[in-house]
This record gives C-alpha cells, sequence and structure tokens, in this order.
C-alpha cells in the first residue's frame, strides 16, 4: 500500500518532537508543510532559504535518520522553498533543493536566478538571489514597549524610540543613538522600537545586529571575497539596529564601511538606531566622519534609575511570574541595588531561588541574608537612596517627609543625619546630595555635615543615634 506524504511527516514529526526542545519545535518543525512522496523521496516545503538552511546546519542527522525509518534505507528528503520574487506582478515561486550530505555552514547554495537577475547575495541571514530581502530581525520577543518601565532615567530615550516606532525614518531622531552604562536598558528600548516596527508593518525589514557580529560578518565576506555582497545586503535593511557601535572603535575598515551603508540608509530614508556604552564625545577610536554621523539625528542617555522606577520594575517583574512578594521585600531591593537593572532582577531571581530551594517564604529576613551576600559579590556602593531609608527607618518617619521643606526639629536632624552619610559614605557631589535629600543646595549640605560632627563631639544622646546608625548602614 503507497503511503501518503502527510502520513509520512506525521510520523516523522513523533519521533523529532521527542528529540528536540519544545520551543524549537514550534519554530523549526510546525511551519513545514508535506508536498508529496514520489518514489521513497519525500518532499517538504519550508518558509524560505534561511529556514531550510537552519534546518541543514542544525537538523540534518535528524531528519535523514526519521526520514529513513520511515521510508527505508534508500529514503531521501528535498526541500520546496517558497521564494519571493520581488515583483509585484508576479507570485512567489518555489525551488527544490535536495539535502546536503554535508552542513551548508561553509559552501554556501546557490539558488536559480528568476528573470535574469544576478544580485544574489550571501550573508548569514539571507535569501541569496531576491530583489527583496526576506530576513529573521533576530529581535527578542519579551524586550518590548510593554515591559519597559518609564522614569525620568530614560523618560527622553523612551519617548523618541516610540515617535521612531511609529515613524521609522520619518522623524528627526535618525540616527537614533542610546547610550548608557551596563544594565540600564539600552538593548531592551532597542529591541521594543524593532518589534513595534514589526507589529505596525510586518514587510518592513528590520535587523538587530551586534557591533562584535557585523564585524565578524564583514571579516568573513572579505576572506570569502564577498564584499560587495555584504554591503548590499544591508543596504536592503529598512531599520538597522546596531547594538553596542562603541566596539567599532579602532576597526578601520569596519569603520569604513559601516560608514557607507550607514550614507546609504540615511540618504534613502532608512532608519537607524544604535546603542552605546558613552556618548558620542567620550568615543575613542572612532572615525570623525562617522562620530559627525552619529550627531545627525539624537542622542538620548538612559541613567541610573531613580527609587521609584527600580520598585516599579520589580514590580513588573513579579507580576508577570505570578507572584506575591512583601512590598517591604521589593523596597529592600530596590534600596540595595541601585545602578544596575539586570543586577536588580538578578537579585530578585536569586532570592526566589534561595526562597524555593530552601523551602522558606519571602521575608524581610531572608531578603537581607541573600541580598548581602550577592551585594558583596557585586560590590556595591552604599547609595543615597538606601541611607535615607537606613535612617529614615530608625527615627520611625516616612522618607517622603524627610525629604520635605519642613523645618520641623526632628525631621532636620533626621535629613542632616542622612546628609552626613551621603558625604562620608559615597561618591555623590554636595549638589547631588542635597538634590536627593530635598533640593537643597551644596551649602546646606555642608552646613549638616559640620552641625553632625559637632552634635557627636557634645552630645552624649546623639553620639548614641549615630552609633546605631553606623551599624545599621554599614553591616545592613
Amino acid at each position: 500500500m503507497k503511503k501518503d506524504c502527510k502520513v509520512v511527516w506525521d510520523n516523522c514529526l513523533e519521533v523529532i518532537r521527542d528529540n528536540v526542545p519544545y520551543q524549537s519545535y514550534r519554530t523549526w518543525f510546525e511551519p513545514i508543510v508535506p508536498v508529496k512522496l514520489d518514489a521513497k523521496v519525500l518532499t517538504i516545503q519550508v518558509p524560505s532559504q534561511f529556514f531550510y538552511e537552519w534546518l541543514e546546519e542544525h537538523y540534518i542527522s535528524l531528519l535523514k535518520k526519521t526520514v529513513k525509518k520511515e521510508i527505508g534505507a534508500d529514503g531521501r528528503l528535498e526541500y520546496q522553498i517558497i521564494m519571493e520574487n520581488g515583483y509585484n506582478s508576479t507570485k512567489p515561486y518555489s525551488v527544490r533543493v535536495p539535502t546536503n550530505s554535508a552542513t551548508t555552514k561553509n559552501r554556501p547554495v546557490t539558488m536559480p536566478m528568476d528573470l535574469g537577475r544576478s544580485d544574489a547575495i550571501r550573508n548569514p541571514f539571507i535569501i541569496p538571489g531576491l530583489k527583496k530581502v526576506k530576513v529573521e530581525s533576530q529581535l527578542n520577543a519579551n524586550y518590548n514597549f510593554d515591559n519597559f518601565i518609564e522614569g525620568d532615567c530614560n523618560r527622553l530615550a523612551r519617548s523618541a524610540g516610540y515617535a521612531v516606532a511609529n515613524k521609522p525614518g520619518g522623524t528627526a531622531f535618525n540616527p537614533l543613538l542610546l547610550y548608557g552604562g551596563v544594565g540600564l536598558g539600552k538593548t531592551h528600548l532597542a529591541h521594543a522600537i524593532g518589534i513595534e516596527i514589526k507589529e505596525k508593518d510586518p514587510s518592513k525589514t528590520v535587523l538587530y545586529v551586534s557591533s562584535e557580529k557585523f564585524t565578524h560578518q564583514f571579516i568573513d565576506a572579505v576572506k570569502n571575497n564577498n564584499h560587495n555582497d555584504f554591503v548590499h545586503f544591508y543596504q536592503m535593511i529598512d531599520v538597522l539596529i546596531m547594538d553596542d557601535v562603541q566596539f567599532l572603535a579602532g576597526k578601520e575598515k569596519t569603520q569604513d564601511v559601516f560608514f557607507h551603508i550607514f550614507n546609504h540608509l540615511h540618504q534613502n530614508g532608512k532608519q537607524l538606531v544604535l546603542t552605546s556604552d558613552k556618548a558620542p564625545v567620550e568615543m575613542q577610536g572612532m572615525e570623525q566622519r562617522l562620530l559627525s554621523r552619529f550627531k545627525w539625528g539624537l542622542a538620548a542617555d538612559l541613567s541610573s534609575p531613580e527609587l521609584e522606577t527600580r520598585i516599579a520594575i520589580l514590580r513588573k517583574k513579579v507580576y508577570q511570574d505570578g507572584i506575591e512578594l512583601p512590598e517591604e521585600v521589593l523596597e529592600y531591593l530596590a534600596y540595595s541595588i541601585t545602578t544596575n537593572i539586570r543586577e536588580l532582577e538578578g537579585a530578585l531571581i536569586s532570592l526566589l531561588a534561595q526562597a524555593s530551594l530552601n523551602k522558606k517564604s519571602i521575608n524581610l529576613d531572608l531578603a537581607k541574608q541573600m541580598i548581602d551576600k550577592f551585594v558583596k559579590n557585586t560590590a556595591r556602593e552604599i547609595s543615597i537612596d538606601y541611607i535615607q531609608k537606613v535612617v529614615s527607618d530608625y527615627f520611625d518617619m516616612p522618607i517622603e517627609l524627610m525629604k520635605s521643606k519642613t523645618r520641623k526639629r526632628e525631621v532636620v536632624q533626621a535629613r542632616q543625619i542622612a546628609m552626613f552619610y551621603a558625604k562620608n559614605m559615597t561618591k555623590a557631589s554636595l549638589a547631588t546630595i542635597g538634590a536627593q535629600c530635598g533640593g537643597k543646595d551644596h551649602a546646606t549640605v555642608l552646613h549638616a555635615y559640620r552641625t553632625v560632627n559637632n552634635l557627636i563631639e557634645t552630645d552624649k544622646q546623639f553620639r548614641g543615634y549615630i552609633a546605631d546608625l553606623d551599624k545599621k548602614i554599614k553591616l545592613s
């Protein structure tokens, strides 16, 4: 009895499903359509050339074993690839490619050229020989605008990013350069822009690539004499998102090719989104002509998140994970880790893991034990926020009251003590300390510091306050 191609493929899928991760199965095998079974040759239809190359590189052994198991030792597999033609008057066409006996990683597949075209493109993301490139965007779906918490630290960058996402290439923010320290959300925001653009207009070709990946691709293109193909590919992108552009510093040839790609995209109204850990003015080893182009659009910085933003980030995270945590635990985490969102989320994950492994309920004592170890491992500098929290708790007053403009003696004294510790235990300037302690100027901070020092020498009760607070701040 002649076997039906669908039955054969379904049997193959049964085996494949047990041998690959669930997400990989959904991504790479569910979209495949069995087309026909003829003379022990099973033909399957895949959505793109990129799809075909991925299967050949990562799953060829598994595919061969399952096909031979179902059809016989001489069973073979052929692919039917749906190709976009690039011409409005012509429907997509398909090509048949027999499965290779070796991986395609180092040997690009030569595809038939339609209508006499000779614009073959070879690149890690590509479909060779097409006028309209079909590209895997390399975007992380979890990094979207919904998951990006807005605060004073990132409001300009987020607003500009959202404007770009709604009108790529059509705003004054081109290029949009997002810069700031490690773990502050630059990559998240860059992905969010790309995801929003794709959702609003799926026909847009969006590509996220790190500068390191771009450099390696360029080196490979030069080695393989495919320099023109490399440039041609990138010139066909509608929205190019390059992460960590500062790593192009010192790489003259890579900067040169990126300069020409940048010019072409910008002149054709395509959108560029770049991220860096430095502002353009601070980038060393970068060509001036490239730096000048970075300044054409908007350079928006992402700074360390303020306390309210850190708490909001943690609340969002636990809500998404369906977890309930005491508010005091969230606040303790937010006060303890101040400069890096990635470390903040890492501390939360560590706390959840600690509670789960030791079968303990999550409370403030457990949070203190775990965070103390975590913070020591990350060499934390005590923050002004944290000092204010400890001082306000010690004197049993709301932190908002301590930062207010009231002149009540006990409030003024608590505020002065917080300023004293902030000057002694942080690297913040007097102006910064004053700004965070109720909008005071540097002279007020200096006066508070001298007042506290004087009271330590002359007031025994006050000296007791400081002794207690020393232990709480330094050991908490």
